[in-house]
């Protein structure tokens, strides 16, 4: 009998990970913006969440799973458009994770291809959320406005996530969370 590319863990875990990219999303994405005006913790919210669960699975799919579902909760429940960037976001960070065979640990090698595909990804999404969902016309100055700026500050928001994730993954690792479930 053929083995399913996705365990009942993989399923288990995707679906624990929606939810908290839909929570975590709901909760600090308009804190974000009533503090600072700024996207910084909608990247957190996504970031840690995709690399919380690619770390987990290491599968391919997986973060495309948890950014595309917990996006449609995010709308379902009355986030605004822009929450598509995120999703498209999600599944750029899921290709690009291919290059490091979706391994998330410590090696040097690792952090810095992980480091690559967060920084591409939340640009990615800064731009492409810049450029379609910020009520601007569609201009070379609303183009070059979600190339520097925009995308700037969620490129900001990959690299906070990133510095706080990495370590709490550390810790994870030191306390064999990754081998709890992976247990079948």
């Amino acid at each position: 009998m053929r083995k399913p590319y996705f365990s009942s863990t993989d399923i288990a875990l995707t679906s624990i990970f929606c939810a908290l990219w839909a929570v975590l999303n709901l909760a600090l994405g308009p804190l974000s913006f009533r503090l600072l005006g700024l996207p910084i913790l909608h990247d957190f919210a996504a970031f840690f969440t995709l690399l919380l669960v690619t770390w987990l699975t290491s599968k391919f799919g997986i973060a495309s799973l948890v950014g595309s579902i917990g996006s449609v909760i995010v709308l379902l429940i009355g986030a605004p458009p822009p929450v598509i960037g995120f999703a498209a976001m999600a599944i750029l960070f899921d290709a690009l994770m291919s290059v490091n065979h979706h391994t998330l640990d410590l090696k040097t090698r690792s952090i810095i291809l992980v480091a690559a595909a967060t920084a591409a990804s939340a640009y990615f999404a800064g731009v492409m959320i810049g450029t379609f969902f910020m009520n601007k016309p569609l201009d070379w100055m609303t183009i070059r406005w979600a190339l520097t700026i925009w995308g700037g500050w969620h490129l900001i928001g990959g690299i906070i996530s990133m510095v706080i994730t990495l370590p709490v993954i550390g810790v994870l690792e030191k306390a064999k969370v990754r081998k709890i479930s992976n247990a079948h």
